[in-house]
């Protein structure tokens, strides 16, 4: 299986590469200085110069971008280029989502982010990737939004499991929405062999 990983330097994107490569995948980095490159084979473009030309060979584009600060407006378009250069492919796009979508209710009308205590710093970057998903959710192409726990851990061990659930918030038995970012790439390779998910947005905690 071929994937192609954009981002695939950042925090997460290249734990997802380090994760597919264990598990004998074929993967290419996709990054804007060939000096990040973390795998062997990789594309020097940032998102709005990938054409469909560069990924329509790959079985699997994961996005792993990171918009941030002033940035976090570039969820939004940079999901509709993706969108366009996929159209009329197979390849299937996987993207790491975020929390604050997450819904609060079976009936889907509160959202993480819309919770008092959610803090205010972040509340427009889970306003924008929500957006995205909303984007994705109207589109024709074959995607996968994988939502992390809501304490997403950077530095957190590896600990090699994790509970797949869907568009609600979920808790482990302690109350606790933790998953760290490395057993978070281990779901996004599961789901990147198995297509079991496919147009549709999961969720993966501890």
């Amino acid at each position: 299986m071929k994937i192609a990983v954009i981002g695939a330097n950042g925090k997460e994107g290249s734990l997802i590469v380090k994760e597919a490569l264990s598990r004998n995948l074929d993967v290419t980095s996709i990054v804007r200085d060939s000096k990040k490159a973390v795998t062997d084979k990789f594309l020097v473009r940032d998102v709005y110069t990938l054409q469909k030309a560069d990924i329509e060979n790959f079985d699997v584009l994961v996005d792993a971008l990171g918009f941030f600060g002033p940035n976090v407006k570039e969820y939004v378009p940079s999901t509709k280029h993706l969108i366009d250069i996929l159209k009329g492919t197979k390849t299937r796009l996987l993207v790491v989502g975020g929390a604050g979508s997450l819904y609060l209710d079976k009936e889907h009308t509160k959202q993480l982010y819309q919770t008092a205590d959610f803090p205010e710093t972040v509340k427009p970057l889970s306003e924008e990737m929500g957006k995205a998903l909303d984007v994705l959710r109207d589109s024709s192409i074959n995607w996968t939004y994988i939502s992390p726990a809501a304490d997403f851990q950077a530095q957190a061990e590896k600990i090699g499991k994790y509970v797949l659930a869907g568009e609600e918030l979920t808790h482990d038995d302690s109350g606790k929405s933790e998953i760290s970012y490395a057993d978070f790439a281990i779901a996004m390779v599961d789901e990147i062999i198995s297509a079991k998910h496919q147009k549709e947005r999961i969720s993966v905690r501890w």
